[in-house]
């Protein structure tokens, strides 16, 4: 069972590149609005963001192209926590783009990443960005686009370089140019466990391993809580707790290395996200839980 009074730092820590973090962190992307595109409620999406920062939060992932209708995720970043605390580490990523009305345009090329580092730090009112992924789609090579935002970290726009939504060969044509200090796919217990060896590859090589969707696992972003096989609700019975927080606390058992990034617009799930950094479970549990795998048809990820 999990304490109301659990802090983020019940997770452990884990260290990016030089920036120390507990290993429950926060994603923004739910911030902005449900699913549907129904806009979120500004006042509060700004609590929660605060809130999390009392939790003991301090590892933020976000984007520029994470916004809505009437919400951007890096503005209500910047509303709700500039100025920034000192240990705060925000993470964002490039790649992806929308125009204003919300339409995805093409990955973009190397020459208009500076850009998109650009925008995301005058959305954030930051002068730096902690932690930048290259977040691909498509390529055989990220070569070309990583060394562009490694150019960025020497001009001192970028502190540290990180890939997402790769394959494995990318990871080696990264670190052939630049340090790697993060790797983010789509990984849970049922999701995308053709990515076990990539998970144990940065754990050796001391890369910290970030998925995303590991509690929505085949729902994404849509995150339905009731789709949980019942091998996660006999876990979650057995400690009293969620199965939401189930799939939390199996993240964060993958390694010391692996961090968790839920996200969340309900004060009530933010808390009970939090809570799930100081989940313990037993060998018993986590052999229970290890058959439940699954996979997803390659193809487009949500980002």
């Amino acid at each position: 069972m999990t304490s109301d009074t659990t802090t983020a730092a019940a997770s452990g820590t884990w260290t990016i590149g030089d920036l120390t973090v507990n290993r429950l962190g926060f994603g923004a992307m739910r911030l902005t609005g449900a699913a549907d595109g129904t806009p979120s409620d500004r006042g509060r999406a700004i609590a929660v963001l605060r809130r999390a920062v009392e939790l003991g939060v301090n590892h933020i992932d976000t984007a520029a192209f994470y916004f809505s209708a009437l919400r951007s995720a890096n503005e209500l970043l910047n509303t709700a926590l500039a100025p920034y605390p000192k240990d705060l580490v925000i993470t964002t990523k490039v790649g992806p783009g929308r125009d204003p009305s919300g339409q995805w345009l093409p990955l973009a090329r190397p020459d208009q990443l500076r850009g998109q580092v650009e925008e995301n730090l005058r959305q954030l009112g930051r002068d730096h960005l902690d932690v930048v992924n290259l977040r691909q789609n498509g390529l055989d090579s990220i070569a070309e686009h990583f060394g562009a935002l490694a150019e960025l970290r020497d001009a001192g726009l970028i502190r540290h370089l990180g890939i997402s939504n790769i394959r494995p060969e990318h990871l080696a044509q990264a670190q052939a140019i630049a340090p790697v200090v993060c790797v983010q796919n789509p990984y849970g217990i049922d999701y995308r466990r053709k990515h076990d060896d990539l998970v144990r590859r940065c754990g050796e090589q001391g890369v910290a391993f970030v998925p995303f969707f590991s509690i929505a696992a085949a729902g994404r972003e849509a995150g339905p809580r009731g789709a949980d096989s019942a091998a996660v609700h006999s876990v979650a019975r057995a400690h009293g707790v969620t199965p939401a927080q189930v799939r939390i606390a199996w993240t964060l058992h993958q390694g010391a290395h692996v961090l968790a990034i839920p996200g969340t617009g309900d004060p009530d799930h933010l808390r009970e996200n939090v809570a799930a950094g100081g989940l313990r479970l037993s060998e018993s549990d986590l052999a229970l839980l290890d058959p439940v795998q699954g996979d997803q048809p390659a193809g487009a990820d949500a980002v």
